[in-house]
């Protein structure tokens, strides 16, 4: 048994991904540095590299539980929703983050995550897998909403969002989130049909 397989060892490497989840949303990429990390989850630095063969590693673990973070969220709330569904709204949870944590500077650093993830190939297996969930809840979402769902509508609704949230943070619009919503309410109803 090694230390990192022990209860102690495991509490520790769970602190720190932790750590480097947060520091990702509020910083990207380029906030995730091993003193940072460390400091975040009041461990020594040494312990960054005790538990992780390399940041990348480090990376990949906040990526995933990030991620898997918010589609058990969404699941969770889709289960709950019943009839009070508001599907506009939960498809722009789901792609944009909560509504609560969804201001202008939320969402550009949500998006250049999403772009360097591309730089990144040890990120894309991953990135695969949790885009397909992602996908997947979509569907659930829209079909729950009384939307038809298939992967040619979820293409459409993440291209919608995608690309109204892109201009929105191009021309600085203070709110990308609401600049998305119009345009996603205006082809929900086509969707439906």
């Amino acid at each position: 048994m090694t230390a990192a397989s022990t209860p102690k060892g495991e509490r520790r490497r769970q602190a720190l991904v932790e750590a480097a989840a947060e520091l990702l949303v509020e910083g990207g990429f380029e906030a995730v540095r091993h003193r940072a990390v460390a400091e975040r989850a009041g461990l020594p630095l040494a312990s960054t590299t005790y538990y992780f063969s390399s940041l990348d590693e480090l990376v990949e673990a906040a990526m995933e539980l990030h991620s898997r973070t918010e589609l058990a969220q969404g699941r969770a709330r889709l289960a709950a929703a019943g009839e009070d569904l508001a599907t506009a709204e939960f498809l722009l949870d789901m792609l944009l983050g909560s509504s609560t944590e969804c201001d202008f500077d939320a969402v550009l650093l949500r998006y250049e995550r999403l772009v360097a993830t591309g730089r990144r190939a040890y990120l894309r297996p991953l990135m695969r897998t949790t885009s397909a969930e992602l996908r997947q809840l979509l569907k659930d979402v829209l079909a729950a909403g009384g939307v038809h769902a298939d992967d040619e509508r979820v293409d459409l609704v993440v291209a919608v969002v995608d690309g109204a949230v892109v201009n929105a943070l191009i021309e600085v619009h203070p709110d990308p989130r609401e600049a998305a919503r119009r345009m996603l309410l205006s082809v929900l109803p086509e969707l439906a049909k």
